[in-house]
């Protein structure tokens, strides 16, 4: 039931982008995609594998999916809507790509290989022993298809709401927009040098560049994008006010609000930086230290030994 509870605010969210005029039809075809991707690459084979790391590969090319639908089913396209769109393909298809590389690597396709599934999803089997969960079946479906239901759900509405609004590029939008390319940029560049770093053989704990700042600056800077395009959305949703039902118009507010939260939680807690620290502790003799001197998610100055021990 506690399951259940979670998935309700989301619903609701979908049910509000069915209903608006402005967006039925985005909701529709982005429904019909996200069901078909999610049921052929993480459902079916997580059934038969008991993984969840498929959902890796699901859920990015869910993401350029609603970008696609955004640009198949607009009256308009202008250029808000255009760059919406691009977003959401460059953000799926770059962490996508990445997806089909690493399941490939792990031999996820090849019939009766051996299966590793990623720590996050390991991680994962702790909570749910620890919330009385038994039924391993379950909770991994449960796992891939509230990430199906986002994509359908609040991850969809920046897009289909800045669809069926106004078409011109404002101070406001050209902000949003700079904000998005920003964070995606920096987002790369965080991930880039920690692959230097390994390439380098460190062995360590990568505390150089923007990992200087913070322990997880490619998360931040994830979650920052999600935050321009709703900001990109706000006008489009007010333009909305008068001429959508009130029920409706609040709701999709609230898919704008929880489309942050869900993935500032998603990215602090749940598959994200949690999961990560409590392996690299174990891995790393230095992590400790550097939990101690960095912030974990929010970049800001190093710490010294001494304002740790104060």
């Amino acid at each position: 039931m506690r399951r259940i509870w979670r998935m309700l605010p989301f619903a609701l969210v979908g049910v509000a982008l069915l209903v608006d005029p402005a967006t039925a039809g985005a909701a529709r075809w982005n429904l019909l995609v996200q069901v078909v991707l999610f049921t052929l690459v993480a459902a079916v084979p997580g059934y038969l594998t008991r993984h969840v790391s498929y959902v890796d590969v699901a859920w990015p090319w869910g993401l350029a999916g609603i970008g696609v639908v955004t640009l198949a089913t607009a009256d308009r396209l202008g250029v808000v809507t255009w760059a919406v769109a691009v977003a959401y393909l460059a953000m799926g298809a770059r962490m996508g790509l990445w997806g089909l590389v690493l399941s490939w690597k792990h031999g996820w396709w090849t019939p009766g290989a051996p299966k590793a599934e990623l720590p996050r999803y390991r991680y994962q089997r702790r909570r749910w022993e620890r919330q009385g969960f038994h039924s391993e079946a379950w909770s991994v479906q449960f796992e891939i298809w509230m990430q199906g239901l986002a994509n359908a759900t609040v991850l969809a509405v920046p897009a289909f709401v800045v669809a069926a609004g106004p078409q011109g590029l404002s101070v406001w939008s050209a902000a949003a927009l700079i904000l998005w390319a920003g964070s995606y940029v920096l987002e790369s560049v965080a991930d880039r040098q920690k692959q230097r770093f390994s390439a380098r053989g460190g062995s360590g704990t990568c505390d150089q560049g923007l990992w200087r700042y913070s322990r997880h600056p490619n998360y931040f800077f994830q979650w920052m994008q999600w935050n321009a395009l709703v900001l990109l959305a706000l006008p489009a949703l007010l333009a909305r006010f008068h001429h959508t039902a009130l029920p409706v118009w609040v709701l999709l507010a609230l898919g704008l609000g929880l489309a942050s939260w869900a993935l500032y939680v998603t990215l602090t807690t749940h598959t994200g930086a949690r999961p990560a620290e409590y392996y690299s502790l174990r891995k790393r003799p230095d992590y400790a230290a550097y939990q101690a001197t960095t912030n974990m998610f929010f970049p800001g100055p190093v710490r010294s030994p001494q304002q740790v021990a104060e």
